[in-house]
């Protein structure tokens, strides 16, 4: 006989997450990187996301906190991984996101490049073009000097390629090469985006070569043992989670995913939802004291939270929500947490002050907590206009109020 799976409740899980997502008021962290690893990295897409994230994870952060962490210790490294997304990575979870999913997204990226380049009657041999244009910019930036992508394409004739798209429709433009150059760069740990010319909500990063920004060479695992370490430290924040989860959040495959799980000897639990959950051997249901129920708070987060992008199915802690939440392409927006749960959205007021958004009735304990929240935000903010990329579906509704 089989003996059934050890049961973990929706309650229990949103207690983990609290904790281990450095969001409940007894599990802070102490500082940028330990919040940045603990997550496994911080969302940087969005300029303004990695440092909210950071604030709604570190009590007295300050933005010349993550400033020191990106652009001078270099103990945090922005780098593109998983999904194509940008993070913020400590050293060692960025060798394991190069080692891992480096190979993967350097080469969708050269595909989408030279399927585009193939339709530029300017490129006789778009293979070619690529590989002069990779090498262009590494011999450019060997020597150590920080150049952004206007000042790359200004000194490379290499760079200079362009497609034009959509001619003749009001979405048309010119599509520029030369980023997309440094993008598969970046992602196979060549380059990285060191210091940023703009304002901290603002991006304008100037490009480096990744070993001199580091000062070191690093050791990156293999792709088996790149997917093991990121999926260990997935499920020791996020877990328990389901295939789905990873194969999602890695932007990866069920195969690399299932063969890194049965490494692990990760052990099936059953979920509330009556789906099958992974956890690591040593974090079954019951052996963790972050199990017990967490004091209800209030939490406010940014667009692309790593909280929220942490699964695939989220409705333990989103419930119904996910249609004001998410926009059609699956970008979350600014979110509102009370006790657990996603209960509204935020939004900055034209007078700097922030409002929250409510998604369901909420106590008054909720709000005011809530609400002082938003203060604290508001404060922290001082009146710095920064503007959101992905504005949620609810925030139609907040228009229609205004």
């Amino acid at each position: 006989m089989v003996a059934p799976r050890p049961r973990i409740t929706d309650a229990q899980r949103r207690s983990r997450l609290a904790r281990r997502t450095r969001l409940a008021p007894d599990s802070r962290a102490a500082g940028v990187v330990e919040a940045a690893r603990s997550m496994v990295g911080l969302h940087s897409t969005t300029p303004s996301t990695v440092y909210l994230s950071a604030w709604a994870r570190v009590d007295g952060f300050t933005r010349d906190d993550l400033d020191a962490a990106l652009y001078v210790d270099r103990t945090l490294v922005k780098h593109l991984a998983m999904r194509r997304t940008l993070f913020a990575f400590p050293r060692d979870v960025l060798a394991e996101a190069i080692g891992a999913l480096g190979p993967r997204v350097s080469a969708s990226e050269r595909r989408n490049m030279l399927r585009d380049l193939r339709r530029s009657p300017d490129v006789d041999d778009p293979e070619a073009w690529i590989d002069t244009a990779r090498e262009a910019v590494l011999a450019e930036l060997a020597g150590g000097e920080s150049l952004t992508s206007t000042e790359l394409r200004e000194r490379l004739p290499a760079l200079s390629g362009s497609i034009t798209f959509g001619e003749g429709r009001s979405w048309g433009g010119t599509s520029h090469f030369g980023p997309r150059v440094l993008n598969m760069l970046d992602a196979s740990g060549e380059i990285v985006r060191g210091p940023n010319r703009m304002d901290w909500h603002l991006s304008r990063p100037a490009w480096t070569s990744m070993k001199v920004w580091l000062g070191e060479t690093l050791e990156v695992p293999d792709v088996h043992a790149g997917h093991r370490a990121l999926i260990e430290r997935w499920l020791r924040t996020f877990g328990p989670g389901t295939e789905t989860d990873l194969v999602w959040w890695l932007g990866s495959t069920k195969t690399a995913v299932r063969a890194a799980l049965a490494d692990l000897g990760t052990v099936e639990v059953e979920l509330q939802s009556g789906g099958v959950g992974h956890v690591l051997p040593d974090d079954l249901p019951g052996d963790s004291d972050d199990d017990a129920p967490v004091e209800p708070h209030a939490v406010l987060l940014p667009e692309l939270d790593p909280t929220i992008m942490g699964y695939k199915e989220r409705a333990f802690y989103l419930g119904d929500h996910a249609p004001r939440v998410f926009d059609a392409v699956g970008n979350a927006g600014q979110t509102a947490w009370w006790d657990g749960r996603i209960v509204g959205g935020w939004y900055r007021r034209d007078d700097g002050s922030i409002a929250v958004h409510p998604l369901e009735t909420l106590s008054r304990a909720a709000r005011r907590a809530l609400d002082a929240r938003a203060d604290e935000l508001a404060e922290w903010l001082g009146g710095v206009g920064f503007k959101t990329q992905y504005s949620a579906p609810y925030m139609k509704e907040v228009g229609e109020r205004r």
